[in-house]
């Protein structure tokens, strides 16, 4: 019997096992290093590496040969892992010298390393722990459980996280060895509670993007350490109610409106010295970034708590006072985008801003950064993504001309070249002339990646390259029917939406029941040209649906002035693009019944669907309420103030944006005799360890709902975070929502049952 699709995909973690990724390439472009699980259904990630022009791989280590396989995850990694969305196990992560001829990696607080350069090349199908005549991974004698270790870029020394300290320690200390005095730690607290040295916070890794706390000198003779006092930060405690008998973890959640955690910067030696590198943080408390690359003073960009005013700082390695070189100011607020700041070969910066109504590439010399006269070097028909990297003097990042797809771009010496495909999306690494072009598309399944290189070996862009290899991807193929996604822009905001019908129907046979199945909030899309975007999608469409994702004001990808329609109001633009393009797609598909229409949706798009059944009930007749944000001023500062500002000065704002208000505004309306509306089914789903969106937001959801006498029904998920991983749990979950939605609807199971 055919394994069903909700198995299938809960057991490859959303068809992710097997997926190359985490590319890492020589400086002469001659080796690649990556992350792949052997297979499609192997949660255990392994450590690879491939040479260009043989295009052989070897397996440099492996969790299971090193005796690493079963995980026993220290507290900090397991919530790093949250904050990254990382869902396999194994080697997750990785660091390595500037050569890359030396790698290191931690497995359940351990410490290994391993030598790239050696000569034994063999096959992708090798079963061991490394290549013929390779030395194996080493395990390195440090303090544990470590975090986070990482090398300095001349392979010599590593450092990491242990007990709230940041660390040093020689690579070549083996286990057992007595290294007396030369692992120590160079920056830990002094009977400081709440104080830690080395690691991101919870705001920075969760909302910008940065995983580390810790920045290596080019020469490795020093580190810029982030210092975290989060003993400004108010403590939730996150419970277990399946098991009575375990003591509630304690987080430390900056809600809206609440103190964040104080951040602050020290150079500290390998000789002993430590310097506190000096910025206003009073106005400037958010640390988004640090890069330090040779040849050039430390960089710093910081942001204040409005989020209005983001300033490029240079560091005074002598003194640890920093002098500004940019500052970018917006009404409403600024991007963080990664990647930046960046230099060039020729000592250029390179930088992304708003400019002139677009998201754009900047790239000058300091001077012309400070005086406002760097030169924008991407046109306004083409919006900047990420700064992927460079190399040499070639800029590496991905923009977007058509919202739904997502394209690689260099820049350099030779101006601007579109390096992948049109259409699809599309990401990438490069140096030393080698690119590894990762792609998805519509019209094939999974990813593929192809190396390419440069004909003439420069790293000038606007050369020729040509395809040398491809590193081949697991994955398994989902056993649904192929998604044939229609993408479209509809209604007078041009919504990009995607229609899905089951594989069995013919069009003009009969109506279909509908699924609005929206994220529909800031920083993310739904509605893109790969057809592993959909799924989930296809999979609830074979069962009796016709599907509808639509992506709305404030989602990314067609620039700042769409982006920012969503200030002051996380509401109203939101549901009612969902609700235009709904029914411009009815107006296209007649099959689509819009007297059945149910509307599911996840974190914001939980948000959204609560939105919609409380504001539209005329529209919405059922909604699946997964993970929601219900009341604004639960969630963290960063993200919330960004969009809503302080609490403290837009209670208005948060009230119109929080549905527990909408249901407190029913129960007002009930008790005076003046609602007419008739409630709609809703199922209310929520990890109980979730540490992103607390189980606060549903429970005290739940008990507005019940005092304004709302049927509903509550899903609990005992032990299950934001992310859901659990295979039991994320199969179930699937089925459990079908279940729901067809007797909330008055539907009879159609479809295959896949």
């Amino acid at each position: 019997m055919t394994e069903s699709f909700p198995r299938q995909q809960a057991r490859t973690r959303r068809f992710s096992l097997g997926v190359p990724r985490a590319f890492t390439i020589s400086p002469d472009g001659v080796r690649i290093v990556f992350l792949r699980t052997k297979s499609g259904a192997d949660p255990v990630t392994c450590l690879w590496q491939l040479d260009v022009a043989s295009g052989t791989e070897r397996l440099v280590a492996d969790p299971t040969a090193l005796n690493a396989a079963d995980e026993d995850l220290p507290p900090e990694e397991r919530a790093r892992r949250e904050r990254a969305r990382e869902q396999a196990g194994g080697i997750v992560s990785y660091a390595a010298d500037a050569d890359l001829r030396t790698v290191v990696f931690s497995l359940s607080g351990r410490v290994f390393t391993a030598d790239l350069t050696g000569a034994g090349l063999t096959g992708a199908g090798l079963t061991g722990a490394q290549g013929s005549g390779d030395a194996a991974p080493r395990e390195l004698s440090v303090q544990t459980p470590a975090l986070d270790p990482r090398p300095d870029p001349a392979g010599q020394w590593l450092a990491y996280v242990s007990a709230g300290a940041l660390r040093v320690a020689p690579v070549n200390a083996g286990p057992g060895e007595d290294s007396g005095e030369k692992d120590r730690a160079v920056a830990e607290p002094a009977d400081e509670p709440g104080v830690y040295y080395g690691l991101a916070e919870h705001i920075a890794a969760e909302e910008m993007e940065r995983l580390r706390g810790y920045w290596w000198a080019p020469d490795g003779s020093a580190l810029l350490v982030a210092r975290v006092d989060e003993t400004p930060v108010q403590r939730w405690y996150i419970s277990d109610p399946a098991h009575p008998d375990r003591t509630p973890a304690e987080i430390k959640y900056p809600a809206a409106g609440t103190p964040n955690a104080d951040v602050s910067l020290l150079l500290v030696g390998l000789d002993g010295s430590r310097t506190p590198v000096e910025w206003d943080r009073g106005a400037f408390e958010y640390l988004v970034t640090v890069v330090w690359e040779a040849d050039h003073e430390p960089l710093i960009v910081v942001l204040n708590r409005d989020q209005n005013r983001m300033q490029l700082r240079t560091v005074n390695l002598a003194t640890g006072t920093t002098e500004l070189l940019r500052e970018d100011t917006d009404d409403q607020w600024v991007d963080i985008v990664s990647g930046v700041p960046a230099w060039t070969g020729d000592g250029r910066l390179v930088w992304s801003a708003d400019v002139r109504g677009a998201k754009r590439l900047v790239v000058g010399t300091p001077a012309e950064h400070s005086t406002g006269t760097a030169e924008t070097v991407t046109p306004g028909s083409l919006q900047v993504r990420d700064i992927i990297g460079v190399d040499g003097d070639t800029v590496l990042f991905t923009a977007s001309g058509e919202p739904t797809e997502i394209g690689l771009w260099s820049y350099g010496p030779g101006g601007l070249t579109q390096v992948s495909p049109d259409g699809g999306l599309a990401a990438g690494r490069r140096a030393g002339g080698t690119t590894v072009l990762t792609r998805r598309s519509l019209d094939s399944g999974g990813v593929t990646v192809e190396v390419l290189r440069s004909k003439t070996g420069g790293d000038g862009a606007g050369d020729a390259t040509e395809p040398v290899t491809r590193i081949e991807s697991y994955a398994e193929k989902p056993n649904l029917p192929f998604p044939r996604a229609q993408l479209l822009s509809l209604g007078a905001r041009e919504i990009r939406t995607a229609v899905l019908f089951p594989s069995w129907h013919e069009p003009g046979s009969g109506p279909l029941p509908v699924l609005v199945d929206p994220y529909g909030g800031p920083h993310a899309q739904r509605v893109l040209a790969a057809s592993g975007a959909f799924l989930t999608s296809q999979w609830f469409a074979e069962q009796g649906f016709a599907v509808v994702i639509a992506d709305g004001r404030g989602t990314p990808g067609r620039g700042p002035a769409w982006d920012r329609a969503v200030y002051r109001n996380l509401a109203d633009p939101v549901l009612e693009d969902q609700v235009d393009a709904l029914h411009a797609a009815a107006e296209q598909f007649s099959d689509l019944d819009l007297a059945h229409v149910a509307i599911r949706g996840w974190s914001f798009g939980g948000l959204l669907a609560a939105l919609a059944v409380l504001r539209r009930p005329d529209v919405f007749h059922a909604g699946i309420v997964g993970a929601p944000v219900t009341d604004q001023r639960l969630y963290d500062t960063c993200y919330t103030e960004r969009y809503l500002g302080l609490p403290q000065q837009n209670e208005d704002v948060y009230d119109h944006c929080s549905p527990i208000k909408d249901v407190e505004r029913l129960q007002h309306d009930v008790d005076n005799g003046a609602d007419q509306r008739t409630p709609r089914p809703m199922m209310v789903i929520h990890g109980l360890a979730d540490d992103n969106v607390v189980v606060a937001h549903s429970l005290r959801f739940s008990s507005a709902l019940l005092a304004a006498g709302y049927p509903h029904t509550v899903l609990p998920l005992s032990g299950v975070t934001h992310m859901t991983p659990q295979e039991v749990v994320a199969e179930n979950l699937l089925l459990l929502q079908i279940d729901f939605l067809q007797e909330a609807l008055g539907l009879s199971a159609a479809g295959g049952g896949m």
